[in-house]
């Protein structure tokens, strides 16, 4: 009895892990609406107050979205430190979980500097220069690692979980020579998606074009602001680099990987073929505000799907964690059911 207590225990942090990285895709997702909306200097050039006060009382839309942004960034400060407190005391001291999410603590921290510099720098605004693209393209990164981590963490909980119930699979084979290469040069790929794709969608943005006619017209135009020239580049690395991630997962179908690898590995093949389909929905409409949510949401999606798919290919989990446990070592649910937290 005390053993399925502890495994109800250790049950609820993984949801709560999952449910701490679905508010995150949330807030994400809500930025690109203060983007897309140009509402980024909708609290003026004040951090972390709105328009230098605690709750504005603006009555322009973009103040209400930008503040609305804020405002859930900083529920997300709080939840995130309620996984750290509660990964601390469940989670033994070497645990991968909490490597993982040590990691979510300190992209948490850069997301929310970067943020800050988006809007003090004045890079939020309507105009677009070098470093606020840079600044910009370093955010996307941190956010996307972020995600990551906390994709990890909830994955890594999810795991030791299953591996302490009944007739748990058995740890699976080292990966393959070059898998490494293989797994992370899709990583690296989607990470150069994501970063073409925030220059693109800001390009939109500032330049809203009436017709696709006149938007081609503006990509190949000497007389074009340098960002539209940049623009084209989006879609020619994300047909390249989908093609790798669909050849990725055709690569680990047909390798001995283990099920929950080529589970991941069909999703992401579905998902990267539905993000074609949205891309080329995105551009025929002309980037419309819901549009472009739904885009960056299927992009979330691959990103953590690639990520999963490379820690059940690579077999993350029983390098950093069954390698600390002896045979003899008590399950993680067990050592809850007894009260061990050790520190």
């Amino acid at each position: 009895m005390a053993h399925s207590s502890g495994e109800r225990t250790a049950g609820k942090f993984a949801a709560y892990a999952w449910m701490v990285l679905g508010y995150n895709i949330l807030v994400i997702l809500w930025g690109t609406v203060v983007r897309a909306t140009r509402s980024g200097q909708g609290c003026g050039d004040h951090w972390p107050l709105c328009q230098g006060v605690v709750i504005p009382h603006g009555e322009q839309i973009a103040t209400f979205i930008e503040f609305a942004h804020r405002a859930s960034s900083g529920i997300d400060v709080l939840l995130v430190i309620g996984l750290i407190y509660l990964t601390f005391r469940r989670f033994g001291r070497g645990h991968a979980v909490r490597r993982y999410a040590t990691a979510v603590g300190f992209f948490t921290v850069t997301e929310a500097l970067l943020g800050a510099a988006l809007v003090l720098f004045g890079y939020a605004g309507k105009h677009v220069t070098t470093s606020g693209v840079i600044v910009l393209s370093v955010h996307l990164v941190n956010t996307f690692l972020l995600l990551a981590s906390l994709a990890l963490t909830a994955w890594a909980a999810s795991r030791q979980l299953s591996a302490d119930s009944p007739g748990a699979s058995p740890r699976p084979q080292a990966p393959a020579k070059g898998s490494y290469v293989t797994y992370g040069a899709g990583l690296l790929g989607a990470l150069v998606i994501s970063i073409t794709g925030t220059i693109a969608a800001l390009a939109d943005t500032l330049y809203p074009a009436k017709s696709l006619a006149e938007a081609m017209r503006w990509d190949f135009s000497g007389a074009a602001a340098p960002i539209l020239h940049l623009r084209i580049i989006h879609p020619v690395i994300a047909v390249l680099v989908g093609g790798y991630l669909l050849v990725v997962a055709v690569l680990t179908l047909s390798s001995p990987a283990h099920a929950a690898a080529k589970r991941m590995a069909r999703r992401l093949a579905g998902l990267v073929l539905l993000q074609y389909a949205l891309g080329a929905v995105n551009v025929l409409l002309l980037t419309p505000v819901w549009m472009q949510v739904l885009h960056l949401l299927n992009a979330d999606l691959i990103w953590i799907t690639l990520v999963l798919l490379t820690a059940e290919a690579l077999g993350w989990q029983a390098e950093t964690v069954s390698s600390r446990l002896s045979p003899a070592s008590p399950s993680v649910a067990h050592a809850l059911a007894n009260g061990s937290h050790s520190q």
